[in-house]
């Protein structure tokens, strides 16, 4: 039995984080996991949440013996909350989900699929490969993410078209190797494991899958402070990467 760990990152989701987690349950049924002796495992990291998501996930562990829960004692970030949930990881397969509901869990077969068939180190999920999703993007959210998944194709000689993505599915040789080194707590993380991923030369390809997003009054979005960080991130850790393999 090979096991999938879908790390879940959480703050103050409390209106949404039982729907994402059953929607992820929901796959056990999946015809190509059940093929592929693939069993799911959920681990959630609160990132010190000021509403009820701590005692929904409490509830949730109880009820499914498949789902740990790990709480951070203050609030440090997505990166943070994700870089925690890759340490405590031990399946063949890791991924990352956003308690939203903005992303389809079941895209992520879709992403195994394509991971397993191709022999693949890493799976990228693409917004924007899909050109059949009516998500309504504000232009300063695909202005922001162009540009940024732009400079970072220019570092690494990727050819992504959407690196900003949360639809990140990675074997466990990957996150073994990239876990320990990450530093970025918020937003950095993107282009940070990103670059890393280029840097240790690891297969990597993009899949298509669906979004449909929260308006920027129901969720957390990007703000110009956090594209500012990317874009730093994007040169540091790509001119760091450059300097270190001609050192």
């Amino acid at each position: 039995m090979k096991i999938f760990n879908i790390i879940v990152p959480v703050y103050n989701e409390e209106k949404t984080l039982e729907k994402t987690i059953k929607k992820i349950l929901a796959l056990k049924n999946n015809q190509y996991l059940i093929k592929e002796n693939i069993e799911i495992e959920i681990i959630i990291v609160d990132d010190f949440s000021k509403d009820s998501s701590v005692k929904i996930a409490e509830k949730l562990c109880k009820n499914y013996n498949n789902i740990k829960l790990i709480c951070h004692n203050k609030n440090k970030g997505k990166g943070a909350a994700l870089k925690t949930g890759f340490l405590h990881s031990n399946g063949e397969y890791i991924a990352i989900q956003d308690a939203d509901e903005e992303y389809s869990p079941s895209d992520y077969i879709k992403l195994m699929e394509k991971l397993i068939i191709n022999d693949l180190d890493v799976c990228y999920g693409s917004r924007y490969l899909n050109l059949k999703t009516n998500y309504r993007f504000s232009y300063f959210h695909i202005f922001i993410n162009k540009f940024l998944t732009f400079l970072t194709n220019i570092f690494t000689g990727l050819n992504l078209t959407d690196m900003e993505t949360c639809y990140k599915l990675f074997k466990s040789n990957v996150i073994n190797k990239i876990a320990p080194k990450l530093k970025e707590n918020r937003f950095g993380f993107e282009p940070e494991i990103t670059i890393y991923i280029a840097k240790e030369k690891f297969k990597i390809q993009e899949c298509p899958i669906n979004y449909s997003p929260r308006s920027y009054k129901d969720g957390k979005k990007i703000k110009p402070k956090d594209g500012l960080r990317a874009i730093y991130c994007i040169f540091y850790y790509g001119i760091l990467s450059k300097i270190k393999k001609n050192s």
